[in-house]
């Protein structure tokens, strides 16, 4: 996996560094103003690594088409909420979910358009 990563293009967004050693890496200066026309240009998709502070801003920003999400069998009791202050309220539909050995639930969302309001009963 790791030679395949390494032979991708990397986007990176600092506020710090406008250089970097990892190969084929491109620096994004202005994420809200570059990573539409990095959409455009990778139509199959983008994916973010480690970045609470780039989601944040791209969950604002209303630019994420996709969400793949890793819930884990713990309870921490803290930590960074994804869908925080500054959220764009919007629906999301469910595309696929499966749980691991682990017990670990990986779970695909895509905007599925506008906030829809309505009952959270279950069928």
């Amino acid at each position: 996996m790791a030679t395949a990563l390494n032979s991708l293009p990397k986007h990176v967004a600092s506020r710090t560094r406008n250089s970097f050693a990892w190969n084929a890496s491109h620096h994004v200066a202005d994420v809200v103003g570059e990573v539409p026309a990095l959409k455009a240009r990778y139509p199959r998709e983008l994916q973010v690594h480690g970045s609470w502070g780039l989601c944040q801003t791209l969950i604002a920003h209303d630019l994420i088409d996709e969400y793949r999400l890793l819930f884990f069998p713990v309870v921490l009791g803290t930590g960074k909420r994804l869908f925080g202050a500054g959220a764009i309220p919007a629906t999301l539909k469910l595309v696929s979910s499966r749980a691991t050995s682990t017990g670990t639930v990986i779970s695909v969302y895509r905007r599925a358009g506008s906030l829809k309001t309505g009952s959270f009963a279950l069928d």
